[in-house]
């Protein structure tokens, strides 16, 4: 009986693993505000077909779309219930470490680990040269999820630290800006490099 009177207000208000609210959380870049959904949900599970169409993955959650990011290399492949667990360590972490909501903390970083401009190779008749290009919103957001999940991965290969305690150090620096981060360096290098290319 009590249960059921809790469920209509469990059901207005999803929050992240029950217990982190999406209230409040926003993203400072404007550019990004389509690509990172902050929609509420109860898990980074949906079980959607968000690659079915192009463009689709920009209304994925966020943190599903990290908790995809995290499921590749070895073993950990395919296992998203153990990625899911992995990301909700790393939510208590940043919270323990930072005060903040963890949500507002991975909107951060994923608005701040994406390069802004990169290099292509344009070719014509055997002379290959770097071109200086922009880059588009979308894959700003799916290059900071891969190059943080990376950064979390190589950091915590042969190392005491687990891997939720490297992601959290890896986000919560990203979304400061820091150059500890390897998703934030990545970023300063490839447009660095598109800055002598342009």
């Amino acid at each position: 009986h009590s249960f059921c009177t809790l469920l209509p207000n469990m059901a207005k208000t999803p929050k992240m693993f029950g217990k982190w609210s999406f209230d409040g959380v926003s993203c400072s870049d404007m550019s990004l505000q389509d690509y990172i959904s902050v929609s509420p949900v109860f898990v980074p599970h949906s079980g959607g077909r968000y690659t079915k169409k192009r463009f689709r993955k920009a209304k994925c959650p966020i943190v599903e779309r990290l908790c995809n990011g995290l499921m590749f290399k070895r073993k950990g492949n395919g296992r998203k219930l153990l990625a899911a667990r992995i990301v909700k360590h790393t939510f208590e972490i940043i919270h323990l470490t930072t005060e903040q909501n963890p949500l507002q903390v991975i909107v951060d970083a994923v608005s701040k680990g994406g390069p802004r401009e990169d290099s292509t190779r344009v070719g014509s008749g055997g002379v290959v040269r770097r071109q200086a290009v922009d880059v588009s919103p979308l894959r700003r957001v799916d290059e900071a999820i891969y190059l943080m999940c990376k950064g979390a991965r190589n950091s915590a290969f042969r190392n005491l630290k687990s891997v939720a305690e490297c992601l959290a150090d890896e986000l919560t620096n990203a979304a400061k800006g820091s150059s500890n981060s390897f998703a934030i360096k990545k970023k300063d290098e490839t447009e660095r490099v598109a800055k002598a290319n342009r």
